[in-house]
């Protein structure tokens, strides 16, 4: 089905909300907080469309909007390790919102959070932290600092980690495709030659079957001819007693 006006408006403003969030904001930024709103009431009313799309991609914007939502609400805490326990519990998109996308951006958003809130909550416990404008000039002036150099670094580390463990999990999946290729290949092959060997012993029953019955056919024959031959000799024997008895009354006749 086709994406619809208000789809298409929604996967756009989406996509932006997510470029905006992976950028250093300032605190006083508005903008991504409107966007998430909106994306809310966009949502909405693509739920209540006729020609919605299917459960499946619903379930995936909402699961975006209700990231960028959290990660907004996680900004506001006051204390670094209250905005890295928030950000453990937000569940990232997990397909691309845009088809140039190789990783989900929510995905990046939130390793990229949680290593700016790690790297935060390390220079809290040495003793170096600053205000976020005076971390923002400082970024302006100097360019990134070694946090933000080793979170780069970290969050590279992780991407990279999670690639490899892509191409390890599709290796073993084609690795299992080929083996239940195999077997189903084998199976194929025992199915076959049962078939074979079935067909064969029906076509030997069969051949049985014909020779019983003729045999049977013959016996029943030879059976019929026994019985005609038995009678006559029967009625042979019983014509020979009463022309005998005839005979023996004539030649001795009765005494007086």
């Amino acid at each position: 089905m086709a994406a619809t006006r208000l789809e298409l408006n929604l996967m756009r403003l989406l996509s932006r909300c997510e470029a905006l969030a992976a950028e250093r904001r300032d605190p006083e930024e508005w903008r991504l907080e409107k966007y998430v709103a909106a994306l809310e009431d966009m949502l909405r009313e693509l739920k209540k469309q006729s020609s919605k799309p299917a459960p499946e991609l619903l379930n995936e914007y909402s699961r975006k909007v209700d990231f960028l939502k959290g990660l907004l609400e996680a900004e506001k805490l006051s204390s670094s390790t209250e905005k890295a326990l928030a950000n453990q519990f937000l569940a990232p998109g997990r397909t691309p919102t845009t088809t140039k996308e190789r990783t989900p951006a929510t995905k990046t958003v939130h390793l990229q959070t949680k290593a700016r809130c790690t790297g935060k909550m390390r220079s809290e416990l040495l003793g170096t932290v600053c205000s976020d404008s005076e971390e923002l000039n400082i970024r302006k002036r100097k360019g990134l600092t070694s946090d933000e150099k080793q979170s780069a670094v970290e969050l590279d580390a992780v991407l990279q980690h999670h690639q490899d463990m892509q191409e390890k999990l599709a290796e073993e999946m084609l690795s299992l495709a080929r083996s239940l290729k195999n077997n189903t290949l084998a199976a194929q092959n025992v199915i076959k030659q049962d078939n074979q060997t079935l067909s064969h012993s029906l076509r030997m029953a069969d051949q049985n079957f014909e020779k019983l019955k003729d045999e049977s056919d013959r016996l029943e024959q030879h059976a019929k001819k026994s019985v005609n031959w038995l009678l006559w000799i029967m009625l042979i024997v019983v014509c020979f007693i009463f022309i005998s008895m005839i005979l023996f009354i004539r030649i001795f006749p009765k005494l007086k």
